[in-house]
């Protein structure tokens, strides 16, 4: 399989930190910056891309530990990526609000980001990122407990087998992902180590604990600040996942807290809505946008 669209490098410094972007279409088209998921890169957008109408210039980033951008020499916290979108985003359009969209990960950065820099955004689409499961004061001692224990021991990621083996687990994760798709994303993810593994394009310390719980009360004091139009994209399938009934179960005090939304859901599809059904998502974004 083949990109429809090619994608160009780009190498900058953003907050003394070496970070890969992605660009794709004519530099001077509107530009539209997407955010990629926890242990993807901006690779996983190429499908959406390939799809999306009109003329846009998409710009993506790896994030920090992700992809071809450099890796922390120690764990990884939310406020980071913050700091990183803010200065990327000054870095692609100093003077004007931007579109943002995030998946997951992305979007929840995207999502909090709206509502601190509210003037920097002039549209924001949310794909399957609607935050955390609300967390409790009292796992605090057993998450910084288990924290100490990673730092001494840091997480690994054991060699992969083949592309054809990381494709199977991408297809298992997004049944409708088709063979074609998941060998190229495959070879996207992945990486040859210096002894000649097959390893994954991702620094594994994102697999420890976050010692600072996730509170839901201050991200929804973030979103009610945001002044630009919001979508929010869901997979129709999703919500069968274990980790998202939290979310589901409290969608509506959630949805309260954007004062201008609109909700798009996306039929056959799961969490990766941007593999499993990119022409679609591409159409409802460009409605959005335009």
């Amino acid at each position: 399989m083949q990109p429809v669209k090619p994608s160009r490098s780009e190498f900058i410094t953003l907050i003394r930190h070496h970070y890969h972007l992605r660009h794709w279409g004519d530099p001077a088209a509107p530009l539209l910056v997407m955010l990629h998921g926890w242990m993807d890169s901006s690779a996983t957008f190429q499908f959406l891309v390939d799809a999306l109408p009109g003329n846009w210039h998409v710009v993506a980033p790896d994030w920090r530990g992700f992809g071809d951008s450099a890796w922390n020499t120690g764990s990884y916290y939310f406020p980071d990526y913050l700091a990183d979108l803010d200065a990327l985003l000054d870095h692609l359009s100093p003077n004007q609000p931007v579109h943002l969209l995030g998946h997951s990960m992305g979007a929840m950065v995207a999502g909090i980001y709206a509502g601190v820099r509210p003037a920097r955004i002039a549209r924001l689409s949310l794909v399957e990122g609607f935050g955390l499961n609300a967390t409790r004061p009292a796992e605090a001692p057993g998450r910084y407990a288990r924290w100490l224990r990673e730092r001494q021991e840091p997480p690994v990621f054991n060699p992969l087998d083949s592309l054809e083996s990381v494709a199977a687990k991408l297809i298992e994760r997004s049944p409708r992902l088709e063979q074609p798709a998941a060998l190229w994303l495959a070879a996207s993810l992945t990486r040859c180590n210096e002894q000649g593994e097959l390893v994954y394009r991702a620094d594994p310390r994102h697999k420890m604990v976050n010692p600072v719980l996730y509170r839901l009360e201050e991200a929804k004091s973030c979103w009610q600040r945001i002044t630009a139009p919001v979508q929010w994209v869901i997979g129709g399938a999703h919500w069968d996942h274990p980790m998202a009934k939290g979310v589901r179960d409290t969608l509506p005090e959630r949805r309260a807290c954007f004062a201008r939304l609109q909700e798009d859901v996306i039929a056959d599809a799961g969490h990766m809505v941007q593999w499993e059904q990119p022409k679609r998502l591409a159409q409802v974004i460009q409605s959005f946008l335009l």
